[in-house]
């Protein structure tokens, strides 16, 4: 069995996570939240599909303007790996478009924002865990009793978020 080399986006092995990382996930899940929100909002008024075209397009406006901001203040060879990223790459686009459509679906059902929210922390984690289980990021690393542990109190969490109710 050969280790992969690993990609130079990957985390450094041993390392603690710094405190801009831990605030910059913490942010990321409240944009999450609020984007879950605003998505969820217009499928409302609208459709999914239609959501998630508005999502995207926003999105890409908002993406282009930050090329033109980085083009003007980004000096070459800070953080890009050159060269072409695999096909497989692409793909977040197309589970980001399902994401907006699936969670705007269900933050409008009876699981409301807080159950579809604590319910996508659970397919993230068990996601996260199979990947690193099988190195897929290029950190092969199997999931420790402590990670299961945290898996079952999440899962206990997210039972109870969502049967809680009344």
């Amino acid at each position: 069995m050969t280790q992969r080399k690993r990609p130079a986006s990957a985390p450094e092995e041993g390392r603690a996570p710094r405190p801009v990382e831990i605030c910059a996930a913490l942010a990321t899940g409240g944009l999450l939240t609020f984007m879950l929100f605003s998505n969820s909002t217009m499928a409302a008024y609208t459709t999914p599909l239609f959501s998630s075209l508005v999502a995207h397009g926003v999105g890409t406006v908002a993406a282009a303007v930050a090329l033109v901001l980085i083009g003007v203040f980004w000096r070459p060879g800070a953080s890009s790996k050159g060269g072409r990223a695999p096909l497989w790459a692409y793909l977040g686009g197309v589970s980001g478009a399902l994401t907006v459509m699936l969670t705007s679906m269900t933050a409008n059902s009876p699981l409301a924002l807080t159950g579809t929210l604590a319910l996508g922390l659970v397919g993230q984690v068990v996601l996260a865990l199979v990947f690193d289980r099988f190195g897929v990021m290029g950190l092969r690393r199997m999931p420790t009793r402590n990670d299961l542990m945290s898996l079952g109190l999440i899962v206990a969490g997210t039972l109870l978020i969502i049967f809680s109710r009344g």
